[in-house]
């Protein structure tokens, strides 16, 4: 016999509940223009934000990290002496990073109000 129920064609889960929640969104699917240049805004928006010590100290204690790990690994020292230096090096890395994203947002910005001011 044929199926007179016509099949749902997006995803989505119910609780036992009966609440019904959807994934994404409920009209028509975005275009591949479209997801572009949400991508092109989201990128702006994310890089026109000016950097922050938190933004650097995660940054610094990620590669402070992988720095000790390496320094046990590959050069044989002790976990203390990796641990050691991996702290000195996350101490070092937060102000460098900070300057870095300071200064490459900087950059951004002047080049950014130049290109505007024409």
């Amino acid at each position: 016999m044929a199926q007179t129920r016509k099949k749902r064609r997006r995803k989505h889960r119910g609780t036992q509940a009966g609440t019904i929640e959807r994934s994404g969104r409920t009209g028509s699917p975005r275009t591949r223009g479209e997801a572009k240049e949400i991508s092109r805004e989201r990128r702006a928006q994310r890089l026109d934000r000016p950097p922050t010590l938190k933004g650097a100290a995660q940054r610094a204690a990620a590669a402070a990290a992988i720095f000790g790990v390496l320094i046990v690994g590959l050069f044989g020292r002790s976990p203390a002496q990796g641990a050691f230096i991996a702290v000195f090096m996350f101490v070092i890395y937060i102000p460098l990073g900070l300057a870095t994203d300071k200064a490459i947002y900087n950059f951004r910005q002047r080049r950014k109000a130049r290109a505007g001011s024409k």
